[in-house]
């Protein structure tokens, strides 16, 4: 019996050394447990409900909270045509969130609409300023949410000073076809962040994070700038950013090459390939991963591996990681384009809430961490 037993345990230790994603075997619970819920000011303004997993209506913020989450990710635009997005929804969300325990990251676009890696689109109030009037601006703006957030009680615990900035960020003055005026712009947001609060740890944002070449001459050339940062966050969406292996290989580089810790702070999977809002979804696939499904089951493993792998990076550098946007349900009105409100949103199969407004199994999965 005993040495049937030692062989079973041996042949645990073997499957588990083969397959350390799938086993959940890394060093304990992530330290972010987060979710965007940059949508949700619109959604609850306009009828948006939330369900807990067994169909109580509530708070989504509370759902999220006792499911495990302990962290929320928010976006800021400048001036956008919907009014959304801005500093007063932000310190709304973030007064309600602090006061359930939760943490905040707060996402700069420094744009009037979405900012990525195609688009760096100035705001509009700034467009024709000259470099050190933007510069400053970037400054002002960034200093400006968080004081007013810190002033409320609810300092941001992490800051993007931009979102997704593979090739920089405000063009073309930041762009990074000329590396010093990419470093003096992220220079002021880092200023602006410390100068609230040197607490708050400050992320630089990239997107293909299974682009180990991209994230080499981006963060080699950031360092030859001096530019300074606490944290690397990547986007890392397995529909589009490569394999998983390849994610992991580039998380586990990157942490060790710089020496700083990583967040994934987008990832997301569909539940289902059906749709709620008469809005084509950008995801229509009905295995988008190998070997992953889009049904909650598939979304529940795909997000549990995306976790593990975060986990296992050496020396405890995995942070976490935020799911994309978890409360974008298919609700009238809340699109994609804030100056459409015929719009959709294309992303509603991929929320944690499912199209009768209830948990999906894959919160949960996320909190446990």
């Amino acid at each position: 019996m005993k040495r049937i037993l030692t062989a079973l345990l041996l042949l645990a230790a073997v499957l588990v050394a083969a397959h350390p994603a799938q086993a959940g075997t890394g060093p304990g619970r992530l330290q972010i447990r987060g979710a965007d819920i940059s949508s949700l000011a619109k959604s609850e303004a306009l009828g948006g409900l939330y369900r807990d997993s067994r169909g109580r209506t509530g708070d989504a913020l509370r759902i999220m909270s006792q499911a495990g989450l302990n962290y929320i990710r928010l976006k800021v635009w400048v001036n956008p045509a919907d009014g959304y997005n801005t500093k007063t929804q932000v310190l709304a969300v973030a007064r309600r969130a602090k006061a359930l325990g939760l943490r905040l990251l707060v996402d700069f676009h420094y744009s009037d609409t979405w900012a990525d890696p195609g688009k760096q689109f100035k705001p509009a109030a700034w467009e024709a300023m000259p470099f050190d009037q933007l510069r400053q601006a970037v400054y002002d703006h960034t200093y400006d949410v968080l004081d007013a957030l810190r002033r409320q009680g609810t300092t941001a615990d992490m800051v993007q000073v931009g979102n997704e900035i593979n090739g920089g960020l405000l063009w073309p003055d930041g762009s990074n076809s000329s590396w010093a005026g990419t470093a003096a712009l992220l220079g002021a947001g880092y200023d602006a962040v410390k100068r609230v609060s040197s607490a708050t740890k400050v992320v630089l944002h990239l997107a293909n994070g299974g682009d180990n070449g991209l994230y080499r001459w981006w963060f080699d050339n950031a360092a030859a700038q001096g530019i300074r940062y606490d944290v690397i966050g990547l986007s890392y969406y397995p529909f589009w950013h490569g394999t998983l292996e390849a994610f992991q290989a580039n998380l586990n580089d990157v942490a060790a090459r710089y020496g700083k810790p990583v967040v994934v702070v987008e990832t997301a999977y569909p539940f289902t390939t059906g749709d709620d809002d008469n809005w084509p979804n950008i995801i229509t696939s009905a295995e988008p991963y190998p070997g992953y499904p889009a049904t909650p089951q598939g979304q529940s493993a795909l997000l549990a591996r995306v976790a593990d792998i975060v986990r296992a990076v050496p020396n405890g550098r995995g942070l976490g990681l935020f799911t994309w946007e978890a409360t974008w349900t298919g609700v009238r009105g809340n699109g994609w384009d804030p100056a459409d409100p015929a719009s959709g949103n294309g992303w509603e199969n991929q929320a944690l809430f499912d199209f009768g407004d209830r948990a999906l199994p894959a919160l949960s999965v996320l909190g446990r961490g």
